[in-house]
């Protein structure tokens, strides 16, 4: 790869379609190999927007502003970020040959829809998954509940970070979850998906890099999520081998299927030496924000070089945990009290992201700890984003 300088002729340019507090990340690193970079969000001011060399705000799931914005600026990379995409139209714009869909358009299409990953997953690659069904309306929804089983989850076909998830312990759930799975989906798409409950040990992130010389996996993150969205992570999580070369063989068929160039996280299920597979992000994934600390190069620089077709190195430097700081409030505006405490904690490293608007389960920022082991590491990460006060102003 030959890289050039930014904001002239001689310019490599990538666009990223979202730009929240992973997209900033992969922006820094690019723009430290002298990318041109271009963020987009549906709002303004997002934290890629604040560091990238231009920013748009534009509808994304709008097929046509999407495609007028790819030919106004007609980057060499094209890199979701978020969900909420024309991922239909990405396709188009792949085929027509108007920029590199990262990491490709058809990974993106894929995996943006958890029916389309399912069927991928369970019926074509033969991944053992929990038991699923989908449903189109509250009577499906009903009779695919009935067949699958209590406990079990309902989620929306098309949404993250646990929106629209709920977890269903009889019958009277059903209403409730169905009302809060049409209120969240990032595509108002009567579709969701029923998933049986797999008893498991812990739950993995199995972060797996594709590049121009090959497949190269991370050491696994361990993470606890509440509501399906995570709040702390620690790498590595201790395993057993089986159980971790399991888990690398499901990670390299499902990513060889999707093909492309750069990260995906890949999550996994793990109970003694059995392995269950449940989701893959094409894009650096939240619980991944501790290889800031815990590798010599992060999820977000494997990501910009695989891109660019670089090297990479997927070494740790450090056993290390993250932990998130909330919003607590909804506010348009927020400080934040203790940073000089937080920081004082050993071996410990603060990021806000500087999102221009707080809701009360807004992740705000995030603490960053090494230590000696992941316990200590743990600790350390917890105490300094408890420390940390977010305050509205008004």
């Amino acid at each position: 790869m030959t890289l050039g300088t930014p904001l002239s002729k001689a310019a490599v340019k990538v666009m990223l379609l979202g730009s929240g507090e992973l997209g900033k990340e992969v922006i820094i690193e690019l723009q430290r190999l002298g990318v041109e970079t271009i963020a987009v969000d549906r709002y303004a001011n997002a934290p890629a927007q604040q560091v990238a060399h231009r920013s748009h705000v534009i509808d994304m799931t709008d097929a046509g502003a999407l495609r007028r914005l790819v030919e106004h600026e007609r980057p060499d990379f094209l890199v979701p970020e978020i969900e909420a995409l024309a991922t239909d139209e990405l396709v188009r714009i792949e085929a027509d040959k108007l920029c590199t869909v990262i990491p490709t358009a058809r990974a993106a299409h894929i995996t943006m829809n958890r029916e389309r990953i399912r069927v991928l997953a369970a019926q074509e690659l033969k991944l053992p998954t929990s038991a699923y069904a989908f449903a189109s309306s509250l009577e499906e929804l009903k009779a695919a509940v009935a067949r699958i089983g209590f406990p079990c989850f309902v989620k929306p076909v098309m949404s993250s970070s646990g929106k629209g998830q709920s977890r269903l312990k009889s019958p009277d759930d059903v209403v409730v979850a169905w009302d809060k799975a049409l209120s969240a989906g990032r595509v108002r798409e009567a579709r969701v998906i029923v998933e049986g409950e797999i008893v498991f040990d812990f739950e993995i992130t199995q972060l797996t890099v594709r590049s121009v010389d090959g497949t190269h996996f991370c050491e696994p993150i361990g993470h606890v999520q509440k509501d399906g969205d995570y709040i702390e992570s620690w790498q590595p999580q201790a395993m057993s081998e089986a159980a971790k070369t399991k888990s690398r063989d499901m990670a390299a068929k499902v990513t060889g299927a999707l093909g492309g160039l750069g990260i995906f996280g890949v999550e996994l299920f793990i109970k003694g030496d059995e392995v269950w597979f449940s989701e893959v992000s094409p894009r650096p994934h939240d619980t991944g924000l501790v290889t800031l600390v815990s590798q010599f190069q992060s999820e977000f620089a494997l990501h910009a070089r695989a891109i660019l077709g670089l090297p990479v190195n997927t070494q740790m430097s450090s056993p290390g945990a993250s932990a998130v700081i909330y919003g607590g409030v909804d506010a348009k505006a927020m400080t934040f009290a203790g940073v000089d405490d937080a920081l004082k904690v050993p071996g410990t490293d603060l990021r806000l992201f500087g999102k221009p608007e707080s809701f009360a389960k807004r992740r705000m920022g995030v603490a960053l700890s090494r230590g000696d082991n992941t316990d200590q590491a743990r600790g350390r990460a917890k105490l300094a984003a408890s420390t940390v006060k977010p305050k509205p102003v008004f």
